[in-house]
């Protein structure tokens, strides 16, 4: 099932919690409908037992009054005995009330965040590559789960405990108004002064908890970036380097969260006033009444203790305040990370099946040039900040040009390619090999022209058809901590191990399977595997999808030669039948090519058959092979 359905108030699979992020803009209110409707159940169960605890709190003080009233009216020893078991009883149900809320607030809080967090997740997967490239890991790591985690008390007790808090307080004011109302007035207004302080205040604290947070995901995505260059880091001797943005990052993140943790204590000043001003009041009423003969000890008893207990919801409301301000601040941005588009629009059409025809139709492409993506494949057009975005249409200036901040990687190209035969794409560094491979998977669209594959464009094909009928095999394969099974697979439980088997004998891949320790159910880790062994990994992947079109970013060149010779054999039961485009870095691979494509600078520069073109001392590719170039 596509994610898309959940970020439209669909229902989650397995009944969970619905989402929220279609066109409607993500607010609190919009979160606790969407993530704690489906849980009404509990959500109304810990309202009463809220209310419960507040009733019962509410009554302690009266049944020491009462107490009181009774040792001054020298009533019997029975009876006071039979006090002190009632209020026991009130205070061990009450305990009893807060344990269970506390057991149904912390699954509310972990089954809504989890929704959260897998809707997130789906969501930022189905962006374009583009908004990938703009950011790093660690920064969408501390987006998805770190502002996450910032709002689960709102969903476990936050709002709740507001509600029920600010009941509390209410509850105190007309039982202290029962006691005397000018006491219930002036608590009243005490209380409200306070209150609308601790506003104002917190409307500023929020801002400043909101860039607390975006400090704290730019500080994780340099860590998580220095992690993933380790080695580059130690071997360059960098290290240093790293240290000093590491630094630097919490030079700029100091300033930021002492402005926030100021402004959230600030709140802490402004009720502990509330609080003195409150005790100082009940002190000076309750012996004031008292003298005067108005109330008796156990209505003195009575303001005070109130006063007291207000102490305590006041507290906490203080506590859930600057909570809330740091759930709205990351709420805020997981809003805007709902809030972002992909540029990649799907189609409503199918590719066909079997061999994939491909077109090139004056295709240009440009990256900005402050976009352009990192590790593409060919290094020009990775040389600029990893922020990718593909300029529209309408951008594109007569003749191709571009302003200072767009870099052309793509100028016009055409070629076409029959069903069933394999491409060589040819070209020094920078020449636009990857950006080729990319445009075909649908990673980025074309700024100009067409891309069609099976007579259909690329921008009008369902991308769960594109992705089903267009495998990629590049050098840099990715294996998951997980079983040999669940990496063929990509979790998908439906994929026989027959079929698997059957791949696995298909490709000459059955050898490497008996040798592990536990078959289909073996552990791998990224790492453990070796590149061969991921290579391998990475062609049973394909094959499992029997694409109509395979791009290949010639997986041999960093293998050893045992490995490369059973690697050509898959490879060959690979491409049978296949149309094939391979990024060529080495003669060889060329020579395993029908039809070869010459680039430079974007451009169709040769095309032809391979041998011809070889055996042509004067063309660009035997050139190229001649000095060694093709394997840049």
């Amino acid at each position: 099932m596509s994610s898309q359905g959940w970020h439209n108030g669909a229902a989650r699979p397995g009944g969970g919690a619905r989402s929220v992020s279609g066109k409607a803009p993500v607010t609190p209110g919009s979160l606790l409908r969407g993530y704690l409707g489906p849980q009404r159940g509990s959500v109304v169960l810990m309202a009463v037992l809220l209310l419960c605890s507040i009733a019962l709190e509410i009554a302690e003080p009266r049944i020491v009054a009462f107490f009181i009233e009774t040792v001054q009216a020298d009533g019997p020893q029975s009876t006071l005995i039979t006090i002190a078991l009632v209020f026991l009883g009130v205070a061990a149900v009450r305990q009893v009330t807060k344990v269970v809320a506390a057991y149904a607030s912390e699954r509310v809080s972990w089954t809504a965040t989890n929704a959260v967090r897998e809707d997130l997740s789906a969501h930022v997967l189905d962006l374009d590559l583009g908004f990938h490239e703009s950011r790093s890991p660690g920064e969408l790591i501390e987006r998805v789960d770190g502002d996450v985690n910032q709002v689960a008390e709102f969903f476990s007790s936050l709002v709740v405990q507001l509600i029920g808090n600010a009941l509390l307080v209410l509850g105190i004011l007309v039982a202290l108004t029962f006691v005397d109302w000018r006491v219930g007035l002036t608590f009243a207004a005490v209380t409200a002064a306070g209150y609308l302080l601790l506003l104002r205040v917190s409307s500023v604290a929020t801002g400043k908890w909101e860039a607390d947070r975006e400090q704290s995901a730019r500080f994780f995505g340099a860590v998580s970036e220095s992690i993933r260059a380790a080695e580059d880091l130690r071997s360059s001797a960098a290290t240093e380097h790293a240290m000093r943005r590491f630094h630097r990052r919490l030079r700029d993140w100091l300033p930021v969260k002492v402005r926030a943790e100021a402004w959230g204590s600030s709140i802490w000043i402004v009720m502990s006033l509330v609080f003195t001003a409150g005790t100082a009041f009940a002190f000076g009423f309750g012996g004031f009444f008292y003298q005067d003969g108005r109330i008796s000890l156990s209505g003195v008893y009575l303001i005070v203790a109130y006063a007291t207990m207000l102490n305590t919801p006041l507290e906490v409301l203080r506590e859930q305040v600057q909570a809330l301000q740091q759930a709205r601040a990351a709420i805020r941005r997981i809003a805007a990370l709902f809030a972002e588009r992909s540029s990649i629009v799907d189609g409503d059409r199918q590719l066909p099946s079997g061999a994939l025809e491909v077109e090139f139709d004056d295709v240009r492409f440009e990256y900005a040039r402050s976009a352009t993506p990192v590790g593409a494949g060919d290094a020009a057009e990775g040389a600029a900040e990893p922020t990718a975005t593909a300029a529209p249409d309408a951008a594109a200036e007569p003749g191709g040009t571009r302003g200072p901040q767009r870099k052309q990687v793509l100028r016009g190209l055409s070629f076409h390619l029959e069903p069933g035969t394999t491409l060589g794409l040819v070209g020094r560094t920078g020449a636009g090999k990857s950006t080729i491979a990319h445009l075909l998977f649908r990673l980025y669209d074309a700024t100009g022209g067409a891309v069609r594959l099976g007579g259909v464009d690329v921008r009008d094909a369902r991308m769960s058809s594109l992705r089903a009928r267009v495998g990629l095999v590049t050098q840099d394969v990715h294996v998951f901590d997980a079983t040999l099974r669940q990496n063929l697979t990509f979790f998908d439980d439906d994929v026989e191990d027959v079929r698997l088997l059957e791949i696995l004998d298909q490709l000459g891949l059955r050898p490497w399977l008996d040798g592990l320790p536990d078959g289909l159910d073996s552990r791998v880790t990224p790492g453990a595997l070796s590149a061969g062994q991921a290579q391998l990994l990475a062609l049973a992947r394909v094959f499992l999808k029997d694409p109509g079109l395979i791009i290949l970013d010639e997986p041999s060149s960093k293998l050893d030669l045992a490995t490369e010779l059973v690697l050509e054999r898959a490879l060959d039961t690979l491409l049978a039948g296949r149309t094939v485009i391979v990024i060529a870095h080495r003669l060889d691979t060329i020579r395993r090519a029908d039809r070869v494509v010459v680039l430079d600078s974007g451009e169709v520069v040769e095309t032809g058959r391979t041998s011809a073109l070889l055996q042509d001392p004067e063309s660009r590719l035997a050139e190229l092979a001649r000095i060694g170039e093709v394997l840049r």
